[in-house]
Parts: C-alpha cells; sequence; structure tokens
C-alpha cells in the first residue's frame, strides 16, 4: 500500500498537469468543436467522429512529448528557453480567455446539410482537425515542449492526462450535444468556460516559470 501511495503521488502530478492543459487548449469556440456538435445534434457517425479527433489528438500529443524530449535531451537551456516560452504562451492565451469572459460569444452547430456516408464525416473531421495550424502548434509543439519537461518514466502519464482530455471533451460534445447545445448557445455559459479557462492557463503558466527557475 505504501509503495502504491507513493507510486500515485509520483504520477499524479504530470497526469493532472497534462489534464488541465489538455482541457485548458481544448475548450474554445472552433470549427471543430462546433463540427463534432453538430455531428452528435444530427447523430451521424458521432462515435466514429468523436474517436477521430480523440485519437488524433493523442497521436500528436505522443509525438510532441517525445519527439521534443528526443531533440532537447542534450540541450537543457533550449529546453528552459522553451518552457519559458510556453509559460508566455499559457499566460496570453489564459488573459485572451478572461478577455473573452467579459465578451463571451456562443457556438452554433453549423448547417444543416447531412453528411451521405461515413467516409465523407471522417474526411471533414481530418479537415478540421489535421489541416488546422493550431492543432500543431497546441499539441506538437506547446504541449510537446511542457511534455519533455517531465522526468522520462512520468512522460505517458502527461500524454495520457492530455489526451482523456480531448477524450472527454469531444464525447460530452458528440454524445452530450441534444443538451449542450442550448446551454452553449447561452453567452454566460461561455463567459463562465472562459473564465475558468483563463485561471486555469494562468495558474499553470505560473507553475511552469515555478519549475524552470527552481529545477522540479
Amino acid at each position: 500500500m505504501t509503495n502504491l501511495t507513493s507510486l500515485l503521488s509520483l504520477i499524479a502530478p504530470a497526469f493532472v498537469q497534462g489534464l488541465t492543459l489538455g482541457l485548458g487548449l481544448i475548450i474554445a469556440i472552433g470549427a471543430q468543436n462546433a463540427f463534432v456538435l453538430r455531428q452528435g445534434l444530427r447523430r451521424e457517425h458521432v462515435a466514429a467522429v468523436v474517436l477521430f479527433c480523440a485519437s488524433a489528438d493523442a497521436l500528436l500529443i505522443g509525438a510532441g512529448v517525445f519527439g521534443m524530449a528526443q531533440a532537447l535531451g542534450e540541450r537543457p537551456h533550449i529546453a528552459r528557453l522553451l518552457a519559458l516560452a510556453g509559460a508566455v504562451f499559457l499566460a496570453s492565451y489564459g488573459w485572451q480567455a478572461l478577455r473573452r469572459a467579459r465578451q463571451p460569444g456562443t457556438l452554433q452547430a453549423g448547417a444543416k446539410d447531412s453528411l451521405p456516408s461515413l467516409t465523407a464525416a471522417l474526411a471533414q473531421a481530418a479537415a478540421f482537425t489535421l489541416l488546422n495550424p493550431h492543432v500543431y502548434l497546441d499539441t506538437v509543439l506547446l504541449v510537446g515542449s511542457i511534455g519533455a519537461q517531465q522526468a522520462t518514466p512520468l512522460r505517458p502519464w502527461f500524454i495520457a492526462g492530455a489526451s482523456i482530455a480531448s477524450l472527454f471533451w469531444f464525447t460530452l460534445l458528440g454524445f452530450g450535444a441534444r443538451w449542450l447545445a442550448p446551454w452553449f448557445a447561452r453567452p454566460r455559459a461561455w463567459q463562465l468556460l472562459d473564465g475558468f479557462v483563463g485561471v486555469t492557463m494562468c495558474v499553470l503558466a505560473a507553475l511552469l516559470v515555478r519549475q524552470v527557475l527552481t529545477g522540479v
């Protein structure tokens, strides 16, 4: 029991950091979220679309973490600079979210045209996921550089946390669409959500700066 407790105390921070970072980055008004919501509202290939989007995020996050870790393994000074750059980005992202909370928007389900096949649905999901440069900035560069700061045995847990965040959010959007759509149509809901995201990102930025300065 003592060994299990010690193990959990080691992996929990990495997992939680990945989870909160993933949620903070993915929860935003965007084309991909609107597409998943639309599929849920129309009940068209929801499971396949959710699984594709979550799997793509997991693969990109894993590639980013291990790729960045390998590239920066012998360059700790560059790793620290990237970590600080990531902290600046997170702080900026958090500030923008807090500003959006003052002028909230809404998430619309999109056009009412239906997709004729599973292939077409997955092709559109791939376009929203893989043709968006922000996806690579978020998953490969930002999450990758932050995950690379973790000790080698803890990196899979960081990846797991960030990947579960994606799976949770897409599942919530896709399968909870009929309940979520009226809620997301309210500016007040996005105001609260953006406020939460803003605070979370600013806290993560502060923790990342502390990690760089103290080496823990």
